[in-house]
C-alpha cells in the first residue's frame, strides 16, 4: 500500500510539472479515469462474489425432527432419504448411488427450511444457508462463481468441523433454477448451468459429501434439468398440517408458556383449519402479548379466540360505519352465519360486526375433520352460505349492496368446480376445449337454482335474521353456542 501511494504520488507530481511546462495533459487525464473506471466497476463485481462466501453462514442450531410438528409424512419421506448420507458404506455395498438432491415443495410458513436444518442435524453435516435470489447479478458469470464458492465453502466448513457431509440449503429455488427459454438471460443460464454441473460433479467417493435440500412454493416454475433422477432425485411435498398435525404445532409451542386450564388444544386446532406452522406460531404469540395487555399471569382460551381471529383477519380498525350501514352488515353475517349452521351444524364459531383489515365483518367457521374431496351436496352448502348474505339484505330490508361482491366469486369460483369435476349437466368436460359461454350459462343456472333455495331457507328463518342482527348491533359479536341457543329456541316467521 505505502508504494501504491509512492507511484500516485510521484505520477501526480509528474503531470503537474508537465502542465506547468506547456504540455496538453487532458488526454493523459481522461484515459486514467477510464482505466480506473473500468478497474473500479470490475473490482465491484469480484467483492461481491468474494463476500458471498463470508454472506453464506455455517449454522450450528441443534433442530431436530422432533422439534417439527405437524409434518409426519414429510420427515419420514426425508429421514430416509437422508439415511442414504448417514449410512452410505452400507448404500455402497448394495450399488445404491449417493442421493444429490431433495426438494421441498410446500406453502410458505410450513416449515422447510426447519426441515433442512433438521436434516442436517440428523447426518451430523455442516449446514449452509442460501437464497436463491443471492445468485442473481447483472454482471455475467458472477452467479456461476458464487456457485463454485458455495460449494467450495461447503467442502472446507465440513474439513475445518470435522465432519462427513454437508448440507447446502437453497431457499427461493424457482428464482435460481427458473426454467431456460425465452425469458431468461444469459447470466441466469450461465448460473443455471453452474448448478447442473456442480450437481452431477457430486459423488460418493469424494472426501466430504455433499447433500442439496432446496425449497420452492412453484415446482412448475423449475426447469426440468434440474428435476430429472440424479440431480433432484426426491419431491418432498411439505404440506398444510391436518388437525393432528396442528395439536403437535400447538403443544411445541405452548412449552414456554403459562397455559390456562380452560385452554383446550383440540379446539385451537379444530378453529384454526387451514393455518401453516408459521400462522400457528403466531396464534400462540398474539395470545401471550393479548395476555400481557389484560395484565394476566396465564394465557386463557379467549386470548387465544382473538389470536386466531387477529391472525386471520388482521387487527381491528378505528373505523366505524354509521347506524344503517352497520345495520345492514349485521344482517349480511347473520345471514352468513344462519346458513352456515343449518348446513352445517356445530360449525359456526363466532359473527363479528367489527372491521377488520378489508372486512367490514365476518364470519368464522370450522369443521370437525380436515376434508380432502368435496361432493356434489358440500360444495352446493358452501356456495348456499356464500351467498346468503346479500340474500339476507334483500330479505329485510329489500335491496342488496357492494357488500357481496366477494363472495359471488367465490361462489362462481366452487360453481367452476362443480363444473369441471363433472357434477353438472354438463357432465364430464374437458376445462381447455369447452366453451367459455357453455360455461358461463351453467355457472349461472346453477348458482339461480341454489339462490331460489337459500332464498326459500332464509324466508321461513326470518324471525332468526331479525333476532340475530338485533343482538350483533347490541353485542357486536356472538359466539357459535349464542347462536345455537338462539336456533334452538326462536319461534320461525314466514317473509312477508
Amino acid at each position: 500500500m505505502k508504494y501504491i501511494e509512492m507511484i500516485v504520488g510521484s505520477f501526480a507530481a509528474f503531470l503537474t510539472f508537465l502542465a506547468f511546462s506547456g504540455y496538453n495533459i487532458l488526454p493523459i487525464v481522461f484515459l486514467i479515469v477510464l482505466i480506473s473506471s473500468v478497474y473500479l466497476f470490475s473490482g465491484k463485481a469480484m467483492t461481491k462474489g468474494k463476500n458471498f462466501v463470508l454472506s453464506s453462514k455455517t449454522i450450528n442450531q441443534n433442530i431436530s425432527f422432533e422439534d417439527i410438528g405437524g409434518q409426519e409424512t414429510a420427515k419420514n419421506e426425508l429421514s430416509e432419504a437422508l439415511d442414504f448420507v448417514k449410512n452410505s458404506d452400507e448404500m455402497k455395498s448394495l450399488g445404491i448411488r449417493p442421493l444429490k438432491g431433495i426438494l421441498l415443495n410446500g406453502p410458505p410458513g410450513t416449515g422447510k427450511t426447519l426441515l433442512a436444518k433438521a436434516a442436517a442435524q440428523y447426518t451430523d453435516s455442516v449446514f449452509l444457508s442460501a437464497s436463491g435470489s443471492e445468485f442473481v447479478e447483472m454482471y455475467v458469470g458472477v452467479g456461476a462463481k458464487r456457485i463454485r464458492e458455495l460449494f467450495a465453502q461447503a467442502k472446507q466448513s465440513a474439513k475445518k468441523q470435522k465432519k462427513l457431509s454437508a448440507v447446502i440449503f437453497i431457499d427461493e429455488m424457482e428464482v435460481l433454477g427458473g426454467k431456460r427459454g425465452n425469458n431468461s438471460h444469459q447470466e441466469h443460464e450461465q448460473t443455471l448451468n453452474e448448478l447442473l454441473v456442480q450437481m452431477d460433479g457430486i459423488s460418493s467417493n469424494e472426501e466430504v459429501k455433499i447433500l442439496i435440500i432446496a425449497a420452492t412454493n412453484r415446482v412448475d416454475m423449475l426447469d426440468s434439468a434440474l428435476l430429472r433422477p440424479g440431480r433432484f432425485d426426491r419431491l418432498v411435498k411439505v404440506d398444510l398440517p391436518d388437525k393432528k398435525g396442528r395439536v403437535h404445532i400447538l403443544k411445541l409451542h405452548m412449552k414456554n408458556k403459562p397455559i390456562s386450564d380452560d385452554v383446550s388444544i383440540e379446539k385451537i386446532a379444530k378453529d384454526s383449519f387451514g393455518f401453516s406452522g408459521a400462522q400457528l406460531e403466531s396464534v400462540t404469540n398474539e395470545a401471550a402479548i393479548m395476555a400481557m395487555r389484560d395484565g394476566s399471569k396465564e394465557i386463557n382460551s379467549d386470548h387465544f379466540h382473538n389470536a386466531i381471529e387477529k391472525v386471520m383477519m388482521g387487527e381491528k380498525l378505528d373505523r366505524v360505519p354509521n347506524m344503517e350501514e352497520k345495520k345492514r352488515i349485521a344482517i349480511h353475517e347473520s345471514g352468513h352465519a344462519l346458513i352456515g349452521e343449518l348446513m352445517f351444524p356445530n360449525s359456526v364459531a363466532s359473527v363479528n360486526v367489527a372491521s377488520r383489515s378489508n372486512a367490514l365483518g365476518y364470519v368464522r367457521q370450522t369443521q370437525q375433520d380436515d376434508i380432502y374431496l368435496y361432493t356434489h351436496e358440500y360444495l352446493k352448502s358452501r356456495i348456499s352460505v356464500a351467498l346468503a348474505g346479500v340474500i339476507a339484505e334483500e330479505i329485510i330490508l329489500k335491496s342488496r349492496s357492494t357488500g357481496g361482491s366477494s363472495d359471488f366469486k367465490h361462489a362462481s369460483e366452487m360453481a367452476k368446480q362443480i363444473i369441471y369435476s363433472g357434477m353438472s349437466d354438463l357432465g364430464i368436460i374437458s376445462s381447455e376445449d369447452i366453451p367459455k359461454d357453455q360455461v358461463h350459462n351453467m355457472i349461472s343456472k346453477i348458482l339461480r337454482e341454489i339462490e331460489n333455495e337459500t332464498k326459500e331457507v332464509l324466508c321461513k328463518k326470518k324471525s332468526y335474521l331479525e333476532k340475530m342482527t338485533e343482538l350483533l348491533l347490541d353485542k357486536e359479536t356472538l359466539s357459535g353456542d349464542e347462536i345455537r341457543i338462539l336456533i334452538n329456541n326462536q319461534d320461525s316467521s314466514q317473509c312477508a
